[in-house]
């Protein structure tokens, strides 16, 4: 949906299974038009979050399946601004982990198949209009050890960049990319993000033009997790004209690791999805698990329960787990404040709570259509309450 100020929300189709274009688009007929329904917004232009597999976008990407999809979306009142380009293959139902990054910026796949992806939202964009694709953080960091996959990846970037130029131009409209940092990829921090994107700029021909076309996916759960303030990061990106292409509204947990908050801790733990944790002690320092398994089975210390731990696992933006919990919201509250702040700073936002199969009982809604019609009143109210938007 588009508000004032040129600003558009979306939820990520991520959350749904399918890894066929039939498959993403049933979940579109079905569930995107259920909960269209149920936020009340039946009778005003609803924009999609699509997320796209591999698979999907090489069905999606012929001109008559295309062509039927453009159709139907213009019958049904819709629009896509944004796609969702991280996970590559399959996202549910089976180990996804750290393949998740796989493949990544060091490879021809991953070039062919984000230019894909722009080759798509261009011609789903209207003329005139803004596109924007997410993407993962340059790889995991484990997997880059030698300076030459550094160099990889930033002429693959490069590449894109100039794909995603010349798509622009040729459709009058104005794409992009963000790379998404979260803990453990090659880029997890604000400053991490700063320096690889100058360090792009500085290595192509055309700075102007990638900075243009590449910049920051902010997702406010991951940088939350790294114990940065929300005010600071964006203030820093703003100071180095790092183009903010889109703000994932998530929220992750936050617990003080008693005996108790442990416990409950084990009903997060899935065998599905990587569950990052950052500790931080009362005096500063960190510590750093790459799954939340890991955390739980490391030795513990007696000033541990005066530490808090942050950990990757998207939760509904409204929930409230239990009084041994907390989560993140204020992070990406925050963001918003920012964003009230600096009205043009962004224009693409996504609310991307994926974990619905795999959250606990007690915070997993009876349908997938009931919690993201919750999450869509939480963001219209969070928006409302700030001016971005009306209640």
């Amino acid at each position: 949906m588009q508000f004032e100020n040129n600003i558009h929300l979306a939820y990520s189709t991520n959350i749904h299974r399918g890894n066929t274009w039939a498959e993403t688009f049933a979940s579109l007929r079905d569930d995107t038009m259920r909960v269209r329904k149920e936020v009340g917004a039946a009778s005003k232009p609803f924009g999609i979050g699509l997320r796209l597999s591999n698979e999907a976008s090489l069905e999606l990407i012929q001109p008559q399946v295309l062509d039927e999809f453009r159709r139907w979306l213009d019958a049904n009142n819709c629009y896509v601004f944004t796609i969702n380009g991280f996970p590559y293959g399959n996202f549910h139902g089976a180990r996804v982990k750290e393949q998740v990054y796989v493949p990544d910026w060091q490879t021809p796949e991953r070039l062919d198949y984000t230019k894909r992806l722009f080759s798509i939202l261009a011609e789903l964009v209207p003329e005139g209009g803004e596109g924007s694709v997410s993407t993962v953080p340059a790889s995991f960091k484990a997997f880059i050890t030698e300076m030459p996959q550094v160099e990889a990846m930033r002429a693959n970037l490069i590449e894109c960049a100039r794909h995603i130029e010349a798509l622009s131009e040729q459709h009058n409209c104005d794409l992009h990319l963000g790379l998404e940092p979260e803990p453990f990829g090659y880029l997890e921090t604000t400053d991490e993000a700063i320096d690889f994107l100058g360090q792009l700029c500085m290595s192509g021909l055309d700075s102007d033009m990638i900075q243009r076309r590449i910049g920051l996916n902010y997702d406010t759960c991951h940088m939350a997790i790294q114990f940065e303030s929300a005010a600071e990061s964006l203030a820093k990106l703003v100071k180095h004209h790092i183009r903010i292409s889109k703000i994932h509204l998530s929220s992750a947990l936050s617990v003080r690791p008693t005996d108790s908050a442990r416990r409950a801790l084990r009903e997060f733990v899935d065998p599905v999805y990587l569950h990052q944790v950052v500790s931080r002690d009362a005096s500063g320092s960190k510590a750093r698990w790459v799954d939340l398994d890991e955390a739980l089975a490391a030795p513990e210390d007696s000033s541990a329960e005066a530490s808090e731990w942050r950990i990757h696992f998207h939760v509904p933006l409204y929930a409230q787990p239990d009084e041994a919990m907390a989560t993140t919201v204020a992070h990406l509250e925050e963001t918003l404040d920012f964003v009230a702040q600096h009205p043009t700073v962004c224009s693409h936002f996504e609310f991307e709570t994926y974990t619905w199969e795999v959250l606990p009982p007690h915070l997993r809604t009876e349908s997938v259509v009931e919690q993201l019609t919750a999450e869509y009143r939480w963001c219209f109210d969070a928006l409302a309450e700030r001016g971005i938007a009306d209640s």
